[in-house]
């Protein structure tokens, strides 16, 4: 069950636009026994020196990421499920790389709790200290990302014969979620052998928040990777296929959850 989530799921972010080409976005996979629990390490860097601060938009992705400045790989942080776009304001000159942990993952690898991050990024030394070390000691900016993907890679592979057992009921519901776009009924339909109070406990515990809120990102990633024409927003009414009330609901939360309208976001 926990490999089908990545195959259910793939968490979109905006391709890096503007600047001229100065700022890239890279994801690397991890190995593949690691596939199930992690989606990608990523890097996000200047290629030459801004003439201006970067402002770098991260849409909501269910996803827990951790993240830290190549030149300053001991000052490592982790940012929880957000229910909503988050803004960074970078300098002129950044290489940063990240860690982005399938929805569930990172709680069920390290024993976390997820709603203890949610909305906000913590200090990782004051999280996971031992991971911090780690990557204090191993994230030389000279080093190759590759060869970085790689100690990572032995890194948490040395963590999955830690790994608690996993409540299946709770990776049950989330594929529910995922199999079904985040359109359906929490109360009616997601029928896991949980009650309702029960539920809201293990997505607090895994995810960050509760199911509804993790199937309304879910159903906002659908559309992202839909990759929509703004005509077709407009005309053939994507939006009430993905379970959108009307256009009005469509764009409040479009724009709550990536942060400009969809119209913005995918061309008028």
């Amino acid at each position: 069950m926990l490999s089908a989530i990545r195959r259910l799921y793939v968490p979109v972010q905006p391709t890096v636009s503007g600047h001229n080409g100065q700022v890239g976005y890279v994801e690397h996979l991890p190995a593949p026994e690691l596939q199930p629990y992690i989606y990608c390490y990523w890097q996000l860097q200047t290629r030459e020196q801004l003439q201006e601060p970067f402002v770098y938009r991260v849409v909501a992705d269910g996803c827990i990421d951790i993240y830290l400045e190549r030149c300053n790989p001991a000052a490592a942080y982790v940012m929880g499920f957000c229910r909503r776009y988050t803004e960074f304001a970078l300098e002129n000159s950044f290489d940063y790389i990240g860690i982005r942990f399938l929805p569930g993952m990172l709680p069920l690898l390290f024993g976390v709790h997820a709603a203890e991050l949610s909305n906000r990024y913590e200090a990782l030394d004051s999280v996971l200290p031992q991971l911090a070390a780690f990557l204090a000691a191993q994230a030389d900016p000279a080093l190759p990302v590759t060869q970085l993907a790689a100690l990572l890679d032995a890194y948490f592979l040395g963590r999955l014969g830690a790994v608690a057992r996993a409540d299946m009921r709770f990776y049950g519901a989330l594929t529910m979620i995922l199999e079904r776009s985040g359109v359906l009924n929490i109360e009616t339909e997601l029928n896991t052998g949980l009650s309702a109070r029960q539920l809201r406990r293990v997505f607090a515990q895994y995810v960050g928040d509760t199911p509804k809120t993790f199937s309304k990102v879910v159903r906002f990633q659908h559309v992202l990777h839909a990759k929509p024409s703004a005509q077709s927003l407009k005309y053939n009414k994507v939006f009430l296929d993905a379970g959108y009330y009307d256009q009005a609901h469509f764009i409040k939360e479009f724009r709550n959850l990536y942060g400009v309208t969809p119209g913005h976001a995918f061309g008028r």
